[in-house]
């Protein structure tokens, strides 16, 4: 299996760091790029500045609560451009609001995940998300 790209959009270090350890565990064959708001997912996927050379990642894992430019911004931003609509997103937040679930499936969003608080529970949900959208979904080419 070649090796798949993530990019998480994440403020939190610690979610990061955790995200991180979780796909280790899990000895999956994946590259994790996180930056750390809107604006910088969005050069990112454009390949804009420091970012030229950037991968178009085969999964999107992205916070909602974000500096810069918010998660249902990017959201928008990514299913509004016809080059990048196709690559899924995963809202991974600490927002259990009906408001805010409703508004990211209004966007497009492909699935809506609250993240645990428990460190056991987030480590294996990241495992599960890993191996649902990169090993049994069937995605688009790029």
């Amino acid at each position: 299996m070649t090796e798949r790209r993530i990019l998480l959009v994440e403020d939190n270090a610690g979610d990061v760091r955790l995200t991180r350890e979780a796909l280790r565990e899990a000895d999956l064959a994946v590259q994790l790029v996180a930056v750390p708001d809107g604006e910088q997912a969005l050069a990112f996927l454009r390949k804009e500045g420091a970012h030229h050379d950037a991968r178009r990642p085969d999964l999107i894992l992205l916070d909602l609560n974000l500096p810069r430019k918010n998660g249902l911004e990017v959201l928008e931003e990514i299913k509004g451009d016809p080059e990048l609509r196709r690559t899924p997103v995963l809202m991974l937040t600490t927002s259990s609001s009906a408001r805010d679930v409703s508004a990211c499936y209004d966007r497009g969003v492909n699935c809506y995940v609250v993240k645990p608080l428990d460190l056991d529970d987030f480590t294996g949900l990241v495992q599960e998300i890993n191996r649902f959208w990169l090993e049994v979904a069937r995605l688009p080419p790029h």
